[in-house]
Order: structure tokens, then sequence, then C-alpha cells
């Protein structure tokens, strides 16, 4: 397991994950069409192309999810007890076709929690940008870790 226990998190720290993830077509279509959401700005071409952004872009919680599952595998895989919720989820700039998105994660704060000894809550900022620089998504999301267990 390659994820932090709540011992491991200290304010301040940040994780800027190497995995990058280059986006398609198929997965916008295929994630709006699951979802149902058939916004045109996501599926019609001819539409999107007389937009501000000339073509279609990603449906914004498509690189939320994709952001936070970068961070994944560093951050919370087999760690995490459970996300407690999101907050301050913005997209400051489309994402297109093609683009590659890479993702941070900064510990903002941490605190024990009083009806679970063995877990504890922190919240962690991830950050979201395209291959030139460009930030497309972020957001502040509490998570309840594990602590570590003496064996």
């Amino acid at each position: 397991m390659s994820g932090k226990y709540y011992e491991d998190l200290t304010p301040g720290q940040i994780f800027k994950h190497t995995t990058g993830r280059t986006v398609t077509e198929v997965d916008n279509v295929l994630f709006n069409s699951l979802t149902m959401n058939m916004q045109a700005l996501h599926l019609n071409e001819d539409f999107a192309s007389k937009s501000q952004f000339g073509q279609r872009i990603f449906n914004g919680i498509f690189t939320m999810a994709l952001v936070v599952g970068i961070s994944a595998t560093e951050v919370t895989d087999g760690t995490i007890v459970a996300n407690l919720g999101y907050e301050n989820v913005r997209h400051p700039a489309p994402v297109f076709h093609g683009d590659t998105i890479y993702a941070q994660t900064e510990v903002l704060d941490k605190r024990e929690t009083k009806s679970r000894p063995d877990t504890g809550i922190v919240r962690l900022k991830l950050t979201g940008r395209k291959q030139d620089g460009t930030v497309v998504v972020e957001l502040v999301r509490a998570v309840m870790f594990l602590k570590r267990v003496d064996k």
C-alpha cells in the first residue's frame, strides 16, 4: 500500500504527482454519456466550435475526478477511510481533447477525530494543471485517514 497514514501528513507538505494523463475524445464522450450530461459544449463539435472555446471542452467533474484519481496512489491508496467532502472547487481554464493533466496535493491542516481514535481528518488542496502549467481545477478535499497501528 502506497498511501500515507495520518501521522505521515504534515501541514504545508506538497506532493507533486509525476503521473500525468492525456485525455481523449473517448474519455469525454464516455463520461458524459455515463453521467447523462448531454451538454452541447461537451458533445456537439458544431455547437462548441461557435462558442468562446472554439471546440468541445471537458466536463469539469471529469477533470476534478481525474485529479483526485491521480493523487490516490501516492496519498490515499489503502489508508483512506472516507472522503468527507469537497469544497471551493474552481475550474479556471478549460480542458480540451489531447491535453495532459498533472496534479499536486498540498496538506492544509489535520485534526484528530473524537469518535474514532484510529483515524484523523486531513484537508488537502488539489491542483490540476495542463501540460503548459495552466491551472484547470483547484479544490479542497476533506479525507478521513487511518492512523498507524503498532503491532
